[in-house]
């Protein structure tokens, strides 16, 4: 055949590179021994296992203009539940008077294909919204605070501590039902009304919800502002009240800061990181909030760290690109941009 051009042995290399780092036709499969998230590598010090919350149906989707039809979401849902995810948000009982983008949850949750390992946690605010949840099917609700006491009162319509006595009659009725409960605490890293957040406000909100029972809190930095020095921060107040085994990190890309964010959040221990399809998402009482940290580009690095997630990036890249099709959008994902700019994804 000849000599291969050296210009084509390069491009040759390059695809080769990739696909190894994007882990291409590997089956999803869930980690072996299903770890639990916090086991540290004797090597690296960091954690073997990262669990990935997905939660590009709900918050990456709530913030859409134009209300996306029913059948979308459940079809992104059944794709990223072939992907090896073990968590994906699927939706929101919230009042589609204020969230009209998740007035569809009944039949979203209705209609989805649950798989086995598997969890589909929906936002419940108050006992109503989580009566409702269960009805439709749901079996792990989420209830989300904030830190911040002007946030809550724009995003959820009340103060912290009214917001705090919502959460305990769900925390309760749940536990009457053994339904695990998560909590969220929004604008850990900073507020859009406020400014800075002490952390010990942080960790004052993140404690409460884990004494009502949350078997788990995610720290959201809300609009994006937190730098790794100010998570660093944040982390360490909120760690001398809650065991860092329930904690998980929720950030978003407005300043670009995410990756690193997570990363720092990693190296302290944290196990558990939301994150969303395609980098979708904002929030609607956030004003300047963008997207997410894209799903694909946390798995990428957590693969090139050999962090284990039992997530096959691939089809977590082919799940971003239909819903990003249906929405006739960019993806955020630099991962995907790059896969599919190289030609790596066809």
């Amino acid at each position: 055949m000849g000599t291969v051009p050296s210009a084509l042995k390069h491009c040759l290399s390059y695809q080769h590179l990739l696909k190894e780092q994007l882990w291409i036709g590997e089956p999803a499969a869930p980690p072996p021994a299903a770890p639990h998230p916090g086991q540290e590598s004797q090597e690296s010090g960091l954690p073997e296992y990262i669990k990935i919350v997905e939660v590009g149906p709900r918050d990456g989707l709530q913030n859409e203009k134009v209300i996306i039809p029913t059948d979308i979401k459940i079809e992104l849902i059944n794709r990223l539940s072939k992907t090896g995810l073990p968590a994906i948000e699927a939706t929101s009982f919230v009042s589609s008077k204020w969230v009209p983008q998740m007035a569809d949850h009944e039949e979203v949750m209705r209609g989805i294909e649950r798989h086995p390992g598997v969890q589909y946690p929906v936002l419940t605010p108050n006992l109503q919204g989580f009566h409702s949840a269960i009805a439709a099917g749901a079996t792990e609700v989420s209830v989300f605070g904030a830190a911040s006491e002007s946030f809550s009162k724009m995003n959820i319509n009340c103060s912290i501590e009214e917001s705090i006595g919502k959460f305990e009659e769900v925390a309760t009725s749940a536990r009457n039902m053994n339904i695990p409960v998560r909590g969220y605490v929004s604008c850990a890293l900073g507020c859009p009304y406020e400014g800075k957040i002490t952390p010990a406000k942080v960790a004052e909100v993140s404690k409460r919800l884990y004494s009502m029972g949350c078997y788990e809190i995610s720290l959201g930095d809300t609009i994006g502002v937190g730098t790794p020095g100010s998570m660093k921060r944040m982390l360490e107040a909120v760690m001398k009240e809650i065991p860092l085994s329930a904690l998980a990190v929720h950030c978003h890309d407005t300043y670009g800061q995410a990756l690193a964010n997570i990363l720092t959040a990693i190296q302290m221990g944290v196990a558990v990181v939301d994150s969303s399809v395609a980098g979708l998402g904002g929030c609607p009482y956030a004003r300047g909030a963008t997207g997410n940290v894209a799903t694909e580009d946390v798995i990428y690095m957590l693969n090139g760290l050999g962090i284990n997630t039992g997530v096959n990036l691939y089809t977590v890249m082919e799940a971003g690109n239909f819903i990003c099709t249906a929405l006739n959008k960019k993806t955020n994902s630099k991962v995907a941009q790059a896969s599919f700019n190289t030609g790596t994804i066809n």
